[in-house]
Formats: C-alpha cells, structure tokens, sequence
C-alpha cells in the first residue's frame, strides 16, 4: 500500500513512517527536514504555509494520507497576538486542508483514509493554549465534516494525544522535575512517548479500523475523561 506522511522529521511522523515501513508498505514523506532513516523511504522538502507539495513525485493511488505538523505556542491570552493566533491556524488546520485538496483524487482512487491531529486541550479547557487550542479544535469539526463527505470512499479520524516527549515538547519536558510533573496531571502517572500514538495512527489506517470513520481518539493517559 501506498502511505504519504506529512511531517515525518522526527517525533510522531517518523515514527509512523518508519512502522508502516516495517510492514511492508511503500512510504512517501514530506517535511521541512531531510527524513534521515530509511533508505527505500520517499522524501521531498515541503512548507506547510508554502504548500510546495510535489504531487507528481506521489502515486496515482494513495491508501493513506496523515498529517502531522503541529505547533504548542502556549502564552497568557493577552499576550497572544492575532499573528500567533493565524501562525497556529496556519501549521494545524489550513496546512492540512491544503494537502487534503491536493491529494483527494489519489485518496479517491485507492479507497484510502485520513488521520489527523487534534490534542486533548481542544476538548480539556487548558490554561495558556487558546490560540493552538482553537486550530485544533478546528481540526475536530475537519474530520467530521470530511468523514460525512467522503463517505463510504475515504474513513477520516483524528488522534488527540496528550503531553508527548517529542522534540516539539522538548520544553515542557526538559529536565526531571517537568517530567514528574506532567506524569502525575495524568491518571495513568505517565506523558505519552510517539510509539503510543503511532500505533493508533498505524492501526486507523489500516483494514482493523475499516468501520471507523468521523471520530477523534484520545490518546491521552485519561486526562480528558478521569480525575
């Protein structure tokens, strides 16, 4: 199967183009940064806001499509400026309609699926997270009103993770006190590491998932829904 991963530098994309690898499957990634690893692996130079996505190089036929590229630009609301606010909608919500509109036809052809990505803060009222909050809170009402569109061709989900030691969160998880503390805000007393979700994204993509559509999967420890 062909997989076209949006995103796939390091942290959660990587690891999805690297499993789905693994499995057999023909992977095409495009990100910012060279993907390093994987020599049988695909790759072009992509911007999110630029959208220089080059569809020759991608097959006619894609079983699947997922979008990673996200931001945490976390500061007090009235620091927030409209810029941050557009930054933020740029990165998690227009980019991935961009890639979407550019890619349908192929997703149309293969019968394929879609995975997302929201966060638990879209759903989980989080101090400081307004502005990515709100993109992708926008990503949420994405995949529902894709997965109702698209249907019975194309299945469309999201994943909303929680706190996830990837480079991105390298900040919020810099030394072992922030660790500790991020374990203990979750029921499970652990943040989550990229194999967590991308074994979700792996398994929506995949013929398991085939009577999923329109839904977000938290990934989370049981921060949205326990206390």
């Amino acid at each position: 199967m062909n997989y076209l991963i949006i995103g796939a530098t390091s942290g959660i994309g990587k690891d999805i183009a690297i499993k789905l690898q693994a499995q057999g499957h023909q992977v095409y990634t495009a990100q910012r940064n060279k993907f390093v690893e994987g020599n049988e692996l695909f790759h072009q130079q992509f911007d999110v806001i630029e959208n220089n996505l080059d569809i020759s190089k991608i097959p006619n036929q894609l079983d699947g499509l997922v979008y990673c590229p996200g931001s945490i630009n976390l500061k007090p609301f009235n620091r927030l400026t409209t810029q941050d606010f557009y930054n933020d909608w740029q990165i998690n919500f227009l980019g991935a309609v961009k890639v979407i509109q550019s890619v349908l036809p192929q997703l149309k052809a293969a019968k394929g699926s879609i995975v997302l990505f929201s966060s638990v803060a879209a759903k989980t009222g989080m101090s400081f997270h307004a502005s990515v909050a709100s993109a992708k809170a926008a990503i949420e009402g994405l995949t529902c009103s894709l997965a109702a569109e698209f249907a019975p061709l194309i299945r469309v989900n999201a994943i909303a993770p929680s706190l996830t030691d990837t480079p991105l969160a390298g900040k919020l998880l810099a030394d072992d006190i922030k660790k500790e503390a991020a374990a203990k805000r979750h029921p499970l007393q652990k943040f989550g590491n990229v194999n967590d979700i991308a074994a979700m994204a792996a398994f929506l993509l995949s013929k398991d998932a085939s009577f999923i559509t329109g839904q977000v999967i938290k990934v989370d420890g049981g921060l949205s829904n326990l206390r």
